[in-house]
This record gives C-alpha cells, structure tokens and sequence, in this order.
C-alpha cells in the first residue's frame, strides 16, 4: 500500500517535471514578440496546446499520463489565480479540456505542414490572414521540433531550436 503512494508521488513529481519544461518553451518571448501570438490567456493556452501535442507525441504511458494532469493542474491553478471562484471552474475547466483535445485531434489529423499551418492559423491567430507566413513557420517548426523529441531521452523533452521568422 506504501508502495502505491510512493510511486503516485514519483509520477506527480515527473509530470510536474515535464509540465515545467513544456511551460518554459511555451513562454518564450519569442513566440509573443516574432510570431505574434497575442499574450492573452488564449495564446498562451494555444502555445501549451501546441507544445502539449508534440510532448503526448513523444511520451509513453505513465509520462503522458503524469505530463496530462500535470497541465490541467496548472490549467485549474491559472484560473484560481485569475480570481474564478469554485462555483464557474467546473465549466470553464470542461471547457478548456474541450479545447484541449479538440486541438490534440485537429493537429493529429494534419499529415503535413499545410495542413498544420491552417489548424495554427485557425486556433492560434483566430484566421486572422496577416498571420499565414507565422503559421507556416510555427507548423514548420512543429514538425521539426517532433523529429528533434525523437532524439530526447525517454523522460525527457528538448524541442530544439526556437524558430526563425525569416519573411513576415
């Protein structure tokens, strides 16, 4: 029976691990100054979605698992900070999880950096059309940030280089 908690807090310890490192790519200034990702909480949530789906896509398992929780956790805290009381988080956590993996599934579902760049363009930028050349050069960084996990160690995430906006 020890033996369960141990490891509980073992996997809560790894994902928090994990979700740290997610977060700090997800925040670079970069992203809000470059390629012009509103800073708002929706951007900032679009960016954890998007280095989210490339993280499951590299974990296995319990790492994925732990990583999950992890990120709703900090979800759940985010909205706690910003003042949203018990009575409306329920819905607005069903809401950001409904969000959540409906980007999961639309950036499962592109087969190329096209088809990416549109998911990006519609979720991230809101379709705003200003914004095509950065979404292509953040799909363009997806795919190659997704081969670069491949070399990560199990556990691990190093998504490589940040991007560079060469044409906007």
């Amino acid at each position: 029976m020890l033996n369960l908690f141990r490891k509980t807090g073992v996997r809560k310890a790894q994902g928090q691990r994990l979700y740290q490192v997610l977060v700090a790519r997800a925040r670079e200034p970069g992203f809000f100054r470059e390629f012009e990702v509103p800073d708002t909480v929706d951007g900032r949530f679009d960016l954890v979605c998007l280095h989210g789906w490339l993280a499951l896509g590299h974990l296995k398992g319990e790492e994925a698992q732990a990583l999950t929780d992890a990120i709703f956790i900090g979800f759940d805290e985010a909205m706690r900070e910003q003042g949203m009381g018990d009575m409306g988080l329920g819905r607005k956590m069903r809401q950001f999880a409904d969000a959540w993996y409906g980007r999961l599934q639309v950036y499962d579902a592109a087969q190329d950096e096209d088809e990416l760049a549109a998911a990006l363009a519609r979720n991230m930028y809101r379709a705003r059309p200003d914004n095509a050349i950065r979404a292509r050069t953040l799909a363009d960084y997806a795919f190659a940030a997704r081969e670069h996990l491949k070399y990560s160690g199990e556990g691990e995430l190093d998504f490589g280089p940040m991007p560079a906006l060469w044409n906007a």
